[in-house]
């Protein structure tokens, strides 16, 4: 087999891990009643999008927040959604070691790419880091209201939570305003 077919190869493979994330389901949600949560992989398109407003507003590049956001919870493949309840009882993996391992037989350039991308995203150095982990936690809090909003309870952790991690300005604002605003309020523009 040729380096070509050997690359496309292992490209193709984790392409299709990459696809258990639409089935892998959020699975804090599971704790409050929701019976089908959203999928990591449908979290993860919102934490891109909305990392995406959020380095527009601060001033950061979008596309890179929006990269590294795509790449954020890819670990999930291998783990799971952990919840928060795990941690008495486990030791958080690291990111960094499971997308080593998840890119270990990806061709050179991509796996540079993917590691990379979770790197700066893990350190939280860059604006586009902080803009992409606080569009994490604002998707969650959207996520939360929007739940609330149809007869889910005690969700009020999940926003304490989203809204306690938040560090730049406009994600903050974005909270606050979610928090007043109903999640079909685009619907009468």
């Amino acid at each position: 087999m040729s380096d070509q077919t050997t690359d496309a190869t292992a490209v193709a493979a984790f392409g299709y891990e990459l696809g258990v994330l639409k089935r892998i389901r959020r699975s804090g949600w599971w704790h409050v009643g929701v019976r089908d949560p959203e999928s990591v992989g449908e979290h993860t398109a919102r934490v891109a999008q909305l990392a995406a407003l959020i380095a527009a507003e601060e001033g950061a590049d979008p596309a890179r927040a929006a990269f590294l956001a795509l790449w954020h919870d890819t670990q999930e493949t291998r783990t799971g959604d952990l919840p928060h309840t795990v941690k008495g009882y486990l030791t958080k993996p690291d990111p960094r070691q499971i997308t080593a391992d998840q890119t270990a037989g990806l061709p050179g350039a991509a796996r540079e790419l993917v590691r990379t991308a979770v790197d700066e995203y893990e350190a939280r150095e860059s604006p586009e880091a902080r803009c992409a982990a606080d569009a994490d936690k604002l998707e969650m809090l959207l996520q939360a209201v929007e739940y609330r909003d149809t007869g889910v309870q005690r969700v009020d952790g999940w926003i304490d939570s989203a809204r306690a991690g938040l560090t730049t300005a406009t994600g903050r604002r974005i909270a606050e305003a979610a928090l007043t605003v109903s999640p079909l309020a685009w619907r009468e523009r």
